[in-house]
């Protein structure tokens, strides 16, 4: 997998843990199964803007901070 992906899945593991959250918590507030979550935060599994997306609201922030830092290579 690309290294974005990747990294997309570490800033999103980061904000659960800077929030407190649980995976399943957040995977519940997703509406998504929990182990999709955790494919996606170990970068395995590349997402759909629209999961982006409910995965930002289920942790209440911005999408723009899920991929703010990300260095997009080609």
């Amino acid at each position: 997998m690309k290294q974005e992906i990747f990294l997309l899945g570490n800033r999103i593991e980061e904000i659960i843990k800077e929030k407190g959250l649980k995976t399943r918590e957040v995977a519940h507030d997703a509406d998504m199964d929990v182990e999709n979550l955790r494919k996606y935060i170990k970068g395995k599994q590349e997402m759909k803007v629209g999961t982006m997306l409910k995965i930002a609201f289920a942790l209440n922030v911005d999408p723009v901070e899920l991929i703010k830092d990300l260095k997009i290579s080609k």
